[in-house]
């Protein structure tokens, strides 16, 4: 499968339970960060955009956990963006673990931008990172 942008992590010590296995609420830390990554790669700030007023969020995650990752671990995350509507896309994100290229998770992850008003709008700088244009 293709991506439109890949990001590579390794797995610290501190993100482990005390099954020594990543905790499952860190795979969410790994998404976000790549999403930030993704956006950044095509010249748009999250950061930036929440100081004008536009603040991205996220309305619904689905998660299927396939393996567990372990400290010292190094995996990689592959990302797609698809609109769902006019005020909505999606993230489509798997992350495998690099020595086998094991799938280790899928998620989607639906999101919308909101106005100053908090109210959902289409965010023109956001058109040009859908995969369908």
């Amino acid at each position: 499968m293709g991506y439109a942008f890949t990001l590579g992590f390794k797995v610290r010590d501190y993100e482990c339970d005390l099954q020594g296995i990543v905790n499952n609420s860190v795979y969410q830390n790994y998404l976000e960060h790549t999403r930030h990554e993704f956006l950044l790669s095509r010249g748009i700030s999250f950061a930036e955009m929440t100081r004008r007023g536009i603040h991205l969020v996220v309305v619904r995650v689905e998660i299927d956990y396939k393996m567990s990752l372990v400290s010292g671990d190094e995996f990689w995350i592959g990302l797609n963006v698809a609109r769902k509507s006019k005020v909505r896309g999606v993230f489509s994100q798997n992350i495998y673990r690099h020595r086998d290229q094991r799938l280790a998770l899928t998620a989607n992850v639906e999101w919308t931008a909101l106005n100053a008003k908090g109210r959902p709008f289409q965010a023109p700088e956001l058109e040009s990172i859908f995969d369908d244009e």
